[in-house]
């Protein structure tokens, strides 16, 4: 079965985190400072309404719960503007999962068929838990439960969700693996309608075992997390420390760098204010700049704007009486106008900037970057660090590559780590010497270090990199943080301008796809390694968080439902069961399962996310290109309840995350390693 999870949702407010807004900007005239963002958890009341928040761009992260009774939940980076705003796509404020709205009918037993596709069960740390899959033939109508019996006379019994994806049924499943005292047997599901149907229970995730590691094996390498340059110092001292094992590559597309124009805000929005913008960078001039508006203090004066150094004064126009008569129209045109000028203005949003200018004294323009000064503005060259002992194309390449969403701080620790694991375990441990004995590996720790260093330094909620292809009216200083495109969304296969669903073509939006495909250098880069390196026969896109492995297709067409054309059943099956072996290894370091209904292809256990990655390296290079959803929910047992863990867990919760995601990308290295023989 292929199970939704269809991303989308609000309103219902079931738990809200508060994500800090990044350290305090300085003062301007005027509101300058961008709203607060929060990780909250939302609710949608059906399917109708999740495909229009999908389409509005709104800022979604991957862990997405469905409700009984046709409910969805899902995490969501929101202000309170935008919560306000996403009212009229659907949500509704009442407490609680709505209830379902398909009313109670009769059907004849061959519509209400019953097939069970996948009853299995798993053990954690926290005990057994069941997960089943099935479909009814009277599609998403039907009212699902399943019953199961296990070992020592254990029973228990839950509802079934149904998954309806852009019109197309997919079938019913739990919502959430449900907690079983002992181990489960068998399952029976019925519906209301009177089908039924049964099946055993099998072990998940039931993959082959990865290589066992020999006696003192090395581990646990990473201690905090890292920006940008210290993830490209920790690749360059490995190669210094095993230069025979190892090359550093410098991709060739540097990116725009964590730099911005400086700007300042003045007057009184909307009406009779002005947004001004330095036309160089704030750390290569424009945060030297200062801009004040004056009146003439006589009568019949002319609007001027003269430049003294780094001081712009704006002279106010009087009229007879020596009022003031300057709009901010003419104010703005008159700083761009002006020959010489380091700035350009322009009016506040939308408005037409009819209102007249009051004297505004001098305002400093920055660029509100709060790094220290030792972080680089200037672009940056993004490193891979390729290793192997045969780097000469002749083994399968695998490419493990993290932070495209930049908030996303465990993924880069989960490829340092596997690469230390790799390096320092090589002299020491027979199943290493046989991966890079048979292997290339190419490590890319973070693929959008300006959106990183923004993250870490200005917004931690940042998803986009920093590129603001934003229209003057989108770019006042209160919305820096809307700026960027999502690079998991500027690949060129399945993408937004090809008539795909899942991306959006909103500058300000969390998944805005770029002015074209491949528009930004860091989506250029990793498609030039795939380009460079024909050997490249897998990938590993590191994402966080919710819990899933995924593959191609991960696009569809809304109208339809019309996919990326689907592998074939020998390649499906390849995917699957490579995935049960890197799933058991993730779930040997703390017992984390990745759940069953969250590893498949991306259209059917999350949402369709036009324009990514995974789906340009598979379908144009023939890469077996897979995601990771680092960052598994965590079981509560005082509350039974699964919980999310977020972009920024506690070091502690990270720490374990990067443990346990490394030995999965290391088992994949054994696929790799396998696929060769």
């Amino acid at each position: 079965m292929r199970g939704l999870r269809a991303s989308a949702a609000l309103l219902t407010i079931v738990l809200a985190t508060a994500l800090s807004a990044g350290p305090s900007t300085p003062a301007v005239a005027g509101p300058a400072d961008p709203e607060p963002a929060s990780l909250v958890t939302l609710s949608v009341p059906d399917r109708a309404a999740m495909e229009r928040l999908v389409a509005s761009g709104a800022d979604l992260t991957e862990r997405i719960r469905p409700q009984p009774g046709g409910g969805i939940q899902v995490d969501a980076v929101v202000t309170a503007s935008q919560l306000a705003g996403l009212r009229s796509l659907g949500a509704t404020l009442a407490p609680g999962s709505p209830s379902a709205s398909h009313p109670a009918q009769e059907r004849t037993a061959a519509e209400d068929q019953i097939v069970v596709e996948r009853a299995v069960w798993f053990r954690s740390h926290d005990g057994y838990f069941l997960s089943v899959e099935a479909s009814s033939g009277a599609g998403a109508a039907a009212t699902l439960s399943v019953t199961w019996k296990g070992r020592r006379g254990s029973t228990g019994q839950a509802p079934m969700v149904p998954y309806v994806d852009a019109g197309a049924y997919l079938g019913h499943q739990l919502s959430t693996p449900v907690p079983a005292t002992d181990q489960p047997q068998w399952v029976t599901v019925t519906s209301a309608g009177g089908g039924s149907a049964e099946a055993r229970v099998r072990e998940w995730p039931d993959g082959e075992r990865p290589d066992r590691t020999g006696p003192g094996y090395q581990k646990d390498f990473v201690s905090q997390y890292m920006p940008p340059a210290q993830l490209n110092e920790r690749i360059k001292a490995l190669h210094r420390r095993f230069p025979q094992l190892t090359d550093i590559i410098t991709l060739p597309n540097p990116t725009n760098g964590y730099r911005r124009h400086a700007q300042a805000l003045i007057g009184a929005p909307p009406g009779a204010a002005v947004v001004v913008t330095s036309n160089a960078y704030g750390s290569e001039g424009g945060n030297d700049l200062a801009v004040e508006l004056v009146t003439p203090g006589a009568p019949d004066r002319p609007l001027q704007v003269t430049v003294n150094g780094k001081q712009i004064t704006v002279t106010l126009a009087t009229d007879g009486s020596g009022a003031v008569t300057s709009t901010a129209a003419q104010v703005a045109a008159a700083i761009s106008g002006t020959p010489g000028s380091p700035v350009k203005a322009s009016t506040y949003r939308t408005d037409p900037g009819s209102g007249v200018m009051a004297p505004a004294p001098l305002t400093q323009l920055s660029d509100f970057l709060q790094a220290p000064a030792d972080v680089s503005r200037q672009p940056m060259r993004v490193l891979a660090l390729r290793i192997g002992a045969h780097r000469d194309g002749s083994r399968p390449g695998v490419l493990a590559y993290a932070q495209e969403h930049a908030r996303e701080w465990v993924t880069p620790l989960v490829t340092i780590e596997a690469a230390e694991r790799l390096l320092r375990n090589h002299a020491r441990d027979a199943a290493t010497r046989r991966l890079l004995r048979n292997t290339d590996v190419f490590i890319v720790p973070t693929v959008n270090p300006d959106g990183a260093n923004y993250s870490f330094y200005d917004f931690n909620s940042q998803r986009k990199n920093m590129t603001n292809h934003c229209p003057p009216q989108q770019s006042d200083p209160a919305l820096r943080n809307t700026w960027g495109v999502d690079v998991n969304r500027n690949y060129a296969v399945g993408s937004l301008s090809d008539g795909y669903f899942g991306a959006s073509a909103n500058c300000q939006s969390g998944t805005f796809a770029g002015p074209a495909e491949h528009s930004e250098p860091e989506s250029r880069n990793v498609i030039w390694l795939a380009q460079k390196y024909r050997n490249i026969k897998f990938a590993l896109n590191v994402h966080s968080y919710g819990g899933y492995f995924m593959w191609p297709p991960g696009a569809y067409k809304l109208d339809g439902r019309v996919t990326l054309p689907r592998p074939t059943a020998e390649q499906e099956a390849y995917f699957l069961r490579s995935a049960r072996t890197i799933e058991e290894a993730i779930a040997a370091e703390r017992g984390t399962v990745t759940w069953p209904q969250q590893t498949g292809p991306v259209t059917d256990v999350l949402y369709s996310a036009a324009g990514n990655s995974a789906d340009e390296l598979w379908y144009d290079y023939g890469v077996f290109g897979w995601d990771f959803e680092v960052g598994s929910d965590l079981w509560n047992p005082a509350t039974g309840r699964w919980e999310g863990v977020g972009f920024q867990p506690p070091f502690s919760e990270g720490h374990e995350e990067a443990m346990e995601f490394a030995s999965g990308l290391i088992a994949l290295i054994g696929v790799a390693a396998d696929y060769r023989r």
